[in-house]
């Protein structure tokens, strides 16, 4: 069997960590999203919301911390590595908020590809803001437009997973691969 490096993505807080959470409870291998730890680190030295006030900086430390990711994916001995979120997120948030990048960032999104990409729709019912989290539900919906969008450019067609259990979605994810 070829290894299968598949990207679990959408906006924030359509239920990806308690996602990967679960697929770690069944004995599969994942990786987590790391945005989340570069906004801590960020607040401990001071800085409120790293994206927000230097979203290129906060974009590039995600980018390398994806490509890290991926490469670290290809030498696991598992043959299915699922990852909270891949490298072309990391570009549909910029156009989000209308920054310019350079090309390394998009020569990146070509060069890493995913196996399969399945993306969680945004889900009203269990969107909470927090620490980490500062979009408003009309952001979030607006940025999973920009990723659908991102990733299209790359040529993925993501899955859309139904909103239902996890371990529902858990079901759905692994009957499609």
């Amino acid at each position: 069997m070829q290894k299968k490096i598949i990207a679990i993505i959408g906006g924030p807080g359509t239920g990806k960590t308690t996602l990967i959470n679960g697929l770690i409870t069944k004995g599969f291998c994942c990786y987590p999203e790391i945005s989340r730890e570069i906004i801590l680190d960020a607040q401990k030295k001071g800085i409120d919301q790293l994206f927000l006030e230097e979203p290129l900086l906060f974009s590039e430390l995600l980018l390398e911390g994806r490509k890290k990711q991926y490469e670290d994916a290809i030498q696991e001995p598992n043959e299915i590595v699922f990852i909270d979120r891949g490298l072309p997120d990391v570009l549909g948030y910029l156009h989000y908020v209308n920054q310019e990048y350079p090309t390394s960032f998009a020569t990146a999104c070509r060069e890493n590809r995913y196996s399969s990409v399945f993306i969680l729709p945004p889900w009203k019912e269990i969107y909470v803001s927090d620490q980490a989290r500062y979009e408003t539900y009309e952001q979030a919906i607006a940025i999973h437009q920009h990723i659908i969008k991102t990733y299209s450019d790359f040529d993925y067609n993501p899955i859309e997973v139904p909103k239902d259990t996890v371990e529902n979605r858990i079901q759905f994810i692994l009957e499609a691969i």
